[in-house]
């Protein structure tokens, strides 16, 4: 049979069957998402029933979108529950585990993430901190420097170079905040879960006193005594999985952040250097950066990465950021 006569006009697509794939558009779907609106409610007027930017606009106006008779999309069947089998044991998502499942979600599905992984010679990092612990101890102070507060520092060399990094994406204005303040949040494991204190102001800090703040916030996290602004205003996020082991991970951007460093494992193994190929063992380590690609292209990724790692291989480098 002969197809029936049109205007020119691709007709509405009829509704969708629950479930069904919506079309759109990324920005037609970044205009849902702002408003909270769910795209299977909206009939769509594009080609096969897409959605778009129209059709969205005057759903919320509130005259819905034009559909020539069309019906609505139904709403999505909410999910069925897993089957459970002799033995099994449910237990419920809730409290801060609940949180750190939505952040991660909220994260990952916002954010296109992309991880660059390099590592690094740690010889001079290693001998810097055996010879601060050192110092230390002969006066006395009962302190041991772990390696955070050099990262800490070899970070805010580098974000002075590329200050894009240090920077939060404010989503409801689609626009890139670059922070004047470096204050970097340092990942913690407690038996509620994953909490990220944050340390204020890095650069002003010296590395004792940097030292010092780690750990303060480090045991007040494993206490559950952190306070809320504690928890507010990171810019940077450091993950490190040194004593778990594992050759690296692809950490997840702690959002609205644009990137996070991963540190793993130093040990110690043989590497060929100089022209004449010599084989020397040194600590060697991988550090993991992840980025947001709408905001930090692969190229600026890779020249942070790198711009983290000379200062960490070379000592007179870290010093300048030393105060």
């Amino acid at each position: 049979a002969a197809a029936p006569a049109t205007n020119g006009h691709a007709a509405p697509a009829a509704a969708a069957a629950a479930g069904a794939k919506v079309l759109a558009t990324p920005v037609t779907r970044r205009m849902a998402r702002e408003h909270g609106l769910d795209l299977a409610s909206v009939a769509g007027s594009g080609p096969q029933g897409r959605v778009t930017k129209a059709d969205v606009e005057a759903h919320l106006a509130g005259g819905g979108a034009k559909t020539n008779g069309a019906a609505t999309r139904a709403p999505m069947a909410p999910l069925a529950p897993l089957a459970s089998a002799r033995g099994d044991q449910r237990v419920p998502i809730r409290g801060l585990r609940k949180k750190i499942a939505e952040k991660m979600v909220r994260s990952k599905f916002t954010a296109p993430h992309y991880t660059f992984v390099e590592e690094i010679d740690a010889s001079a990092l290693v001998g810097m901190r055996t010879r601060m612990n050192e110092a230390l101890a002969k006066r006395g102070e009962d302190l041991k420097v772990s390696f955070l507060p050099f990262f800490c520092k070899a970070l805010v060399g580098a974000f002075r170079q590329f200050p894009e990094v240090n920077s939060n994406m404010d989503e409801a204005t689609q626009e890139l905040i670059v922070r004047g303040d470096f204050n970097i949040g340092i990942a913690a494991s407690t038996e509620s879960g994953l909490t990220v204190p944050v340390v204020k102001q890095v650069d002003r800090l010296p590395v004792r006193t940097l030292a010092q703040e780690i750990q303060r916030l480090g045991q007040a996290a494993k206490e559950g005594k952190l306070k809320m602004d504690e928890l507010t205003g990171g810019t940077f996020t450091i993950t490190s999985l040194g004593q778990t082991g594992g050759l690296f991970a692809t950490p997840i951007i702690n959002h609205p952040e644009v990137a996070i460093m991963g540190v793993h494992k130093m040990r110690k193994r043989p590497v060929v250097v100089g022209d004449d190929d010599q084989i020397v063992v040194k600590p060697m380590m991988y550090l993991s950066f992840s980025f947001d690609h709408r905001v930090i292209d692969g190229a600026v990724g890779a020249d942070f990465a790198y711009a983290v790692i000379r200062q960490l291989e070379s000592p007179e480098l870290l010093m300048l950021e030393m105060a």
